[in-house]
């Protein structure tokens, strides 16, 4: 971390950068936030450990609105967002100094404390070439492999390396052990009416409070019409009716073809929905009827859904095969 810390401190030092966007103290060892840093002063603050999760991209759409140039940081998979909001002309590259930063994955704080009760520090260690948790807690010290408590989306990571950077700092290291789209194979699987209660019971957890389409990179608009009166549709968190929890699959569809797959709608979700569940059906039907494809790889590619050939799938035969 203190080499982060003093790059971004040499750089405000020399007058490149305005502010730097990164991570700070929270207030437990476990859930450092996204933080803007005014001055070198202010790094004191900053944090940089396996539960920095968040995808700052998003952020940058503010940074972009703000004088001078504004440094970030960012992991390998943050990357796709960052070249994604670039193509639809969210951010302003020349105002964004990015720094990427070397990953092994992110912490799943729910998966440790289901391992240890009353945490009161995690400390990261490496030993012989592995990485370890030391955990400290009301009933004792525990240790964990690194490895067994990531978040979801580290275990089908769509690769270390960094796709656009102005400076690299730190090593990654490989996380991929599972297929990208098992989970979803698996509810194909299923019957119509499996698939229904599935999801049924899945969005009857939602309480509305709006975490996922907060943080989604991809949930770029202004004004979203979910925050409009006229609809009431802020009356639907107090309503219990699945057909209220279409919410989440009306969100599906909006970001369809744009989103990246970076797991924050899951990872910030109080309810522990498992929404990137449809992104990533959408992504692989994209892949299936149109060619691969992935959001953010590639700078001024145009999404299949956005361009057009006489080779594209008609809709009644993506039916037939979905």
């Amino acid at each position: 971390m203190q080499e982060i810390v003093n790059l971004i401190a040499k750089l405000f030092d020399e007058g490149k950068i305005k502010r730097a966007l990164g991570w700070k103290k929270g207030d437990m060892a476990f859930n450092p936030e996204p933080a803007f840093f005014e001055r070198k002063e202010e790094l004191k603050d900053f944090v940089h450990n396996g539960f920095c999760g968040a995808n700052l991209s998003k952020y940058l759409i503010k940074a972009s609105m703000l004088d001078g140039v504004s440094l970030v940081c960012l992991k390998p998979c943050d990357s796709y967002s960052f070249i994604q909001l670039l193509n639809e002309h969210r951010i302003v590259k020349e105002k964004i100094f990015v720094l990427a930063i070397g990953c092994k994955g992110s912490l799943d704080i729910d998966k440790i404390k289901d391992k240890v009760k009353g945490i009161l520090s995690v400390k990261e260690v490496e030993e012989n070439g592995e990485d370890v948790l030391e955990i400290e807690s009301l009933y004792g010290n525990a240790r964990i492999d690194y490895k067994e408590v990531l978040l979801e989306r580290c275990y089908v990571c769509k690769g270390k390396n960094h796709s656009v950077y102005d400076e690299i700092v730190g090593e990654s290291k490989e996380t991929t052990t599972e297929d990208r789209f098992k989970e979803v194979m698996e509810i194909e699987q299923l019957s119509s009416e499996e698939k229904f209660l599935y999801f049924q019971g899945e969005l009857s957890k939602c309480i509305r409070c709006n975490a996922c389409r907060n943080v989604c990179p991809a949930c770029s608009c202004r004004k979203c019409v979910f925050d409009s009166t006229k609809f009431d549709t802020q009356q639907k968190a107090n309503a219990d009716s699945f057909e209220e929890k279409m919410f989440h699959i009306i969100r599906a569809f909006h970001v369809a073809g744009r989103c990246t797959d970076c797991g924050e709608c899951s990872r910030v979700c109080p309810e522990g929905i498992p929404l990137h569940l449809f992104n990533r059906k959408f992504i692989k039907d994209i892949n299936e009827f149109y060619g691969e494809y992935q959001a953010g790889e590639k700078e001024v590619k145009r999404s299949p859904l956005t361009s057009f050939t006489f080779d594209d799938l008609e809709p009644s035969e993506a039916t037939e095969r979905g």
